[in-house]
C-alpha cells in the first residue's frame, strides 16, 4: 500500500545547498519511494545547540512510499551517515539531518533498542523552521495527534510568540488586486517584506507571474489570480477564490484601477472613460469590500484598505480631475460608511495619494513634472514604495485604532 509521508531537511554545515540536495537524489535513487513535492529553501537561525553555530537551511519533501514506517526511518538514517552525520550533542551542527515527520494519519511510538520512532514527529508543532517548509507544500495536511492542518498549527505557532523585528504580519495572508505593476506591486512587496503571505491580483499573467517569483524570494507564500473586475460576477469569483487559496483572509487591498492616463486608452471619449472607471474603481470596489468585509466579520477579524485620491477632496482642473474626483471621491466616502457596518471586528480605510510616480508619471511632460514637484511641500513626486509603506503601516497592529479614515500619502500637499 502507498502511503504519503512527509519529512524535514535541515543542514548547517559544509555546502549546504549540495547536502540537502544530494539528499534528496539519494532519497530518489531508494526503491519504494517517490518524491512528489518540494519545497523552496529556509534559512533559519539555528535553535538551541552550541553558540555561534552558522545558520540553517531547512527544507520539506512530500513522498510516496511502499516503505513501512520503520524502514523509511531507517533509509533516512543511512543518508544521513552517508552524508557525514555526526552526532555528538543535541541539537549541534550538522551536515544533514532528516526528519520523518507524518506518515500518513499514523501514530507511532516504537522503541527498539536500535530505533526511536515517533509518529508525527513529537516537536515538529514547537518549531517554525519545521512547519513553514511544510506549510509550503502541504497546508492542509494534518497533525493525527492534534486533529490541526499545517496551516493552522503555523498560525498558532506564530500568534503565540512575539514577531520578530520586522516581520509584523508574519502569518497573515493577504490580497493586492490591481498588483502586477505600480503602487499594487509595491505594496504586495513590503506586505511579503512584514511576513506576510501575498495573493496578487491582475490581467497579465506574465507579469503576476514575475511578481510572485520576487514575492518567494523574500520568503513568503505566494500565489496569483488572473480575472477582470468589469462585471460583478468576476468580482464573486475573485473573493471565492481568494479565501479558498489559504482557506482565509486577514488583509484585503483594494488597489485595482483602470489607467485611463496612458495606452491606448488616452483616447477614449470622457464617457467611455467614465464608464470604465465607474465599473472597476468604484463598482468593483464596492462589490469586493462587502463580500470580503462580511467573511471577516464572520472570522472575527480583518482589515481592508480601498485606494482614493488626494486631490479628489481638494479638486483638480481638466477632464482628468473630473474622472478621477467622481470615481476615487464615491470609494473614499463609501469606506467611511463600510468602517461603521463592520467595526469593531474588521478596520477599513483609504490611502489617498498625490503625485506618484507610476507609468504616466514616468513619461508625464515637464510641465506637468514641475507642477508635481511645485505643489508638493516635500519637493518631489511620491513613489510606489511610499504608498506601500503606509499601507503596511495600516494593515499591522500597529494601527490597531485606526479605522474609517482617508490617510493621503502625498508629500504634505494642502490644496
Amino acid at each position: 500500500m502507498t502511503v504519503t509521508a512527509y519529512i524535514a531537511l535541515g543542514s548547517n554545515l559544509g555546502e549546504r545547498h549540495a547536502n540537502i540536495a544530494r539528499a534528496l537524489d539519494l532519497l530518489r535513487a531508494t526503491p519504494g519511494v517517490t518524491i512528489t513535492r518540494e519545497s523552496r529553501l529556509f534559512e533559519t537561525e539555528p535553535v538551541g545547540g552550541p553558540p555561534e553555530q552558522g545558520k540553517y537551511l531547512n527544507a520539506a519533501a512530500e513522498l510516496q512510499t511502499d516503505l513501512a514506517p520503520e524502514e523509511l526511518l531507517r533509509v533516512l538514517l543511512g543518508i544521513e551517515n552517508k552524508l557525514g552525520r555526526v552526532r555528538t550533542e543535541r541539537f549541534g551542527p550538522r551536515t544533514i539531518d532528516l526528519d520523518l515527520l507524518l506518515y500518513g494519519r499514523e501514530v507511532i511510538d516504537l522503541h527498539v533498542p536500535d530505533l526511536d520512532l515517533t509518529i508525527p514527529h513529537p516537536r515538529m508543532h514547537e518549531r517554525e523552521f519545521v512547519l513553514e517548509p511544510l506549510a509550503w507544500i502541504a497546508p492542509m495536511a494534518v497533525h493525527p495527534r492534534l486533529k490541526s492542518t499545517v496551516r493552522d498549527l503555523l498560525r498558532a505557532l506564530r500568534t503565540t510568540h512575539v514577531p520578530s523585528p520586522g516581520h509584523e504580519l508574519a502569518g497573515k495572508r493577504a490580497v493586492v488586486t490591481g498588483s502586477s505593476s505600480g503602487i499594487g506591486r509595491a505594496i504586495a512587496l513590503e506586505l511579503a517584506a512584514a511576513g506576510a503571505d501575498v495573493t496578487v491580483h491582475g490581467r497579465r499573467v506574465e507579469a503576476l507571474w514575475d511578481v510572485v517569483r520576487e514575492l518567494e524570494e523574500r520568503g513568503v507564500r505566494a500565489s496569483y489570480i488572473s480575472v477582470s473586475l468589469q462585471e460583478p460576477q468576476s468580482c464573486v469569483r475573485l473573493a471565492e477564490c481568494a479565501f479558498k487559496v489559504w482557506n482565509g483572509l486577514d488583509i484585503w487591498i483594494n488597489n485595482a484601477g483602470v489607467d485611463t492616463l496612458t495606452g491606448e486608452a488616452a483616447n477614449w471619449t470622457f464617457e467611455h472613460k467614465l464608464q470604465e472607471l465607474w465599473a472597476v474603481d468604484v463598482v468593483a470596489t464596492i462589490a469586493l469590500s462587502r463580500d470580503v468585509g462580511q467573511r471577516m466579520k464572520a472570522a472575527g477579524s480583518g482589515v481592508i484598505i480601498n485606494m482614493g485620491w488626494d486631490q479628489a477632496q481638494t479638486g483638480m482642473e481638466g477632464d482628468s480631475g473630473q474622472l478621477f474626483a467622481a470615481a476615487k471621491g464615491a470609494v473614499m466616502a463609501f469606506t467611511k460608511s463600510l468602517a461603521l457596518d463592520l467595526a469593531p471586528k474588521v478596520r477599513v480605510n483609504c490611502l489617498a495619494p498625490g503625485w506618484i510616480k507610476t507609468a504616466w508619471g514616468e513619461r508625464a511632460s515637464q510641465t506637468w513634472q514641475g507642477r508635481a514637484v511645485r505643489e508638493t511641500p516635500l519637493g518631489r513626486w511620491g513613489t510606489p514604495e511610499d504608498v506601500a509603506k503606509v499601507a503596511r503601516w495600516l494593515a499591522s497592529p500597529a494601527a490597531a485604532f485606526v479605522t474609517g479614515q482617508i490617510i493621503r500619502v502625498n508629500g504634505g500637499a494642502v490644496r
